[in-house]
Formats: C-alpha cells, sequence, structure tokens
C-alpha cells in the first residue's frame, strides 16, 4: 500500500516511473532523439531571431531565400558525412567549387560560342557545360582520392593543398575578373520567381512525398513481420505518418504562401497576353525553388546510397574499424577514391546553384564553404571519430547553421559577427559528440 500510495501522490519518488514511462513512448516510436532534438533547435533558433525582429523573420519569402542559400552546403554536407564517416576530411570543396563555377561561367560566355561555334540559340548548351563541369568536378576529387588512397598521403594535406592551389586556378582562368552572362535556362538553377516549379507541382510533391511516407510505414511494418522483428505499436504508426503527412502539405503550402513580385508577375501576364489583372494584382505562387528540389534529390539519393548500396556500407564499416574492414576483403584503397568523386561531383552540383545565383563568377565564389559543410555534417552527428553519421543529419545541420547566419544578418550583425557564433556552434557541436561517447563508453 505504502509504494502505491507513494505512486500516486504528488511526492518526488513518482518522478522516476513517469521519466521511465516517457522515455518507453518514445523508445517505442523509434524516433531519432539527436534527428528531433536538430528540428526543435532549428525551430527554437528561427522562432528566437522571429521574436527579436518584431515578427518580420519567419515569412515565406525569407524562409524561401534561407534555404536556397542553405542548399549547395547542404548538398555538398552529404557528400562530407561520408568523408569524415570514412575518417578522412575534405577541405577543398570550396575551391573547387569556385573553379568548377567559374569553368560554368566560361563555358557559356567564351569557349561554346566563340571556340567552338554553340551560340546562344544552340539548344540545351547549358546542358553541355553543366556535363562538363560535373566531369571536371569528378576529375579532381577523383584526383584527390587517388593520392590519399593510393599514395598514402593523409586527406588533410592533400586536400588543404588542394584548396590553396585550386584557387589560385580560378585567378589564371579568368585573370583576376568576374565573368558573367550566362545562359537564361542556367540561370533557373539558382533559384528566383521563374527558377521555381510554381504552385501546382508543389501541391504535387507535397501529396507524393505524403504517400511515400505512409508507403515507407506499410512496407516497413510487413517486411518486419516477414522476417520476424518486432514492430511499433499501431498508434506510433499512425503518429508518425500523421506528423508527416501534416508536416509535407504544410511546407508545401507555406512555399505555395510566396507570389512571384507584382511586377515581374504583371510583366509575364502581359507578355502571355493572360488578359487584365485582377484587382491587387497577379499573384503567381513560387512554390518549391529548383535548388531546394535539386536538394531533396540528392539527399534522397545519398541515404540510398549510404543505407542502401553496398559502396556506402562498406564506408561505414571502414569508418568503424579500418583494419576489420581489410580483413574482411572490403577493397578500402577504391572506397576512399569513390568517395572523394562524389565529393567532387556534389561540389559541381552546388557550384551550379551559386553560378546561377549570380549569373557568373567571381573569384571569391564558394569562399569559406569547407567550413560550413564542415560544421554542417558534425552539428549533424557526424563523428570525426568515424563510423557514425547520416545524411538527413547533415542537412539539418546546414539548415541550423544558415538559420544562425540568416538570423544574424537579419538582425544587422556583420559577416565576422556571424563567423564568431559558427565557431562558437561548431567547438559545442565536438565538444558535445566527444562528451556522449566518453560517457557511452
Amino acid at each position: 500500500m505504502t509504494n502505491a500510495a507513494e505512486a500516486t501522490s504528488g511526492s518526488g519518488q513518482a518522478q522516476p516511473p513517469a521519466r521511465t514511462s516517457l522515455r518507453g513512448l518514445l523508445a517505442q516510436t523509434e524516433i531519432d532523439l539527436r534527428l528531433f532534438g536538430m528540428l526543435v533547435a532549428l525551430g527554437a533558433i528561427l522562432l528566437t531571431f522571429h521574436v527579436l525582429s518584431g515578427g518580420k523573420l519567419v515569412q515565406p519569402a525569407n524562409m524561401i531565400t534561407m534555404a536556397v542559400q542553405a542548399s549547395g552546403i547542404a548538398i555538398i554536407a552529404t557528400g562530407m558525412v561520408l568523408v569524415i564517416v570514412s575518417r578522412n576530411i575534405d577541405l577543398s570543396v570550396g575551391s573547387l567549387v569556385g573553379i568548377v563555377a567559374m569553368i560554368y561561367a566560361l563555358l557559356m560566355t567564351d569557349i561554346l560560342p566563340d571556340m567552338i561555334g554553340l551560340s546562344a540559340t544552340f539548344p540545351f548548351r547549358w546542358v553541355i557545360a553543366l556535363g562538363i563541369g560535373i566531369a571536371l568536378g569528378a576529375a579532381i576529387g577523383g584526383l584527390q582520392g587517388f593520392i590519399i588512397a593510393y599514395i598514402g598521403v593523409p586527406s588533410f594535406i592533400v586536400t588543404l593543398g588542394g584548396l590553396l592551389s585550386i584557387r589560385g586556378f580560378v585567378w589564371y582562368l579568368s585573370s583576376g575578373a568576374a565573368v558573367s552572362g550566362l545562359d537564361a535556362d542556367f540561370q533557373l538553377l539558382g533559384g528566383g520567381a521563374q527558377g521555381s516549379i510554381g504552385g501546382p507541382l508543389t501541391w504535387a510533391v507535397g501529396v507524393v512525398a505524403s504517400l511515400a511516407i505512409i508507403g515507407l510505414l506499410i512496407n516497413g511494418r510487413r517486411q518486419r513481420r516477414r522476417f520476424g522483428f518486432p514492430v511499433r505499436p499501431m498508434w506510433a504508426e499512425v503518429l508518425i505518418g500523421t506528423i508527416g503527412c501534416l508536416v509535407m502539405i504544410g511546407v508545401a503550402a507555406f512555399a505555395n504562401a510566396n507570389y512571384w513580385p507584382i511586377g515581374l508577375a504583371d510583366r509575364i501576364a502581359v507578355e502571355e497576353g493572360w488578359g487584365p489583372a485582377p484587382e491587387g494584382g497577379w499573384k503567381i505562387p513560387t512554390g518549391f525553388p529548383i535548388p531546394i528540389v535539386l536538394l531533396i534529390g540528392v539527399t534522397l539519393v545519398m541515404t540510398w546510397i549510404a543505407n542502401r548500396r553496398r559502396f556506402g556500407r562498406y564506408v561505414y564499416a571502414y569508418g568503424g574499424n579500418p583494419d576489420a574492414a581489410e580483413l574482411a576483403g572490403i577493397n578500402t584503397r577504391r572506397t576512399i577514391l569513390k568517395t572523394f568523386v562524389m565529393m567532387g561531383i556534389l561540389s559541381a552540383i552546388a557550384a551550379a546553384i551559386a553560378a546561377a545565383r549570380l549569373n557568373g563568377a567571381t573569384l571569391d565564389i564558394g569562399q569559406s564553404y569547407e567550413l560550413y559543410v564542415i560544421a554542417a555534417a558534425v552539428v549533424g552527428g557526424t563523428s570525426f571519430a568515424g563510423g557514425i553519421g547520416t545524411i538527413p543529419g547533415a542537412v539539418l545541420g546546414a539548415f541550423v547553421m544558415q538559420s544562425l547566419a540568416y538570423g544574424l544578418s537579419f538582425m544587422g550583425v556583420n559577416s565576422p559577427g556571424q563567423n564568431v557564433v559558427a565557431g562558437i556552434v561548431l567547438i559545442l557541436a565536438v565538444g558535445f559528440d566527444t562528451y556522449s561517447r566518453r560517457r557511452g563508453s
């Protein structure tokens, strides 16, 4: 009776069972608490700056701008996860973005039209430039990976050399000048009103994503039963599915609440012959910008590679124990080489977004990308000790870092102040990871 009374009374002795019960409920949902914590942190950062700005920050236009700015960093961070998981580092990604962006600009302004004779009317000229840039990124990444994996030079030294030398080549390519005037279709990769997929397609993406969540939950439950694994309680499945669908539809609605600039919408309406403008002007939803669509695609592909393909399993096995991976018959050197080739390809995609947003390339394009990419991966839970890291965590880490930078910029804090905050956050993230590992061991 005493125990029962204590359990039902308001005394402190009843608290441990309640905490255990809450922990048990969270465990039944199988939610990644680290990712959930990062989502809470992202929401807290945005809410704090929203309050400090007098309710002006969290608006559709501002959030879409922030997301577009974070997309390039997030795309590269998905590859940096595998590099760090394999106990390596890549400091050259910012310089690689810079040289590939300059190649894009030179191809579309000088090389293709003047040297090869492909004028602006040539169909899909920008696709040729994009393919050459991605091939160049893969080649530079492959060269660095070969030196690291087969010659044995530490990745820190190789990529530090790449950071310095590749940035120098950017200057030689343009003789120190900025290059502008890219193809109009290529500029759509940078986002903006016309570089977005529009309202109907955004709603379609939200609906398809919701159906995918439901399908994955049903298939996962079926597979667990098939192979005799324990399944989540039905209430947990329904809760996860409901929240996931609401988030997808809510994000689509939020993106569609951002409209084209009135002047641009009126001009397009006249050119297309839409007739007289309605009262208040044309309101055309922008929907998801193309950089965000690219980020979603890259995240899905990289998650599939990391979790479902042999290459991804090899990377995690090598990062967890290199000697055991060698003894298991894994070609570790080829695995390392592939990770750096992948980094080159992802850097080229990010370079396309950066160059398209600027309508050209400058000497400082991609500057400091490597620092924010590494910070995004580490804040997202990737351990420098190797073997631990997730692709969605790195993407969330990129948005956390960008939300801090964008919020501080919105409040009028200059770039040095933003760097101070980014450095402190990075140190705290690594310190938390080190503390967690020590306590776990």
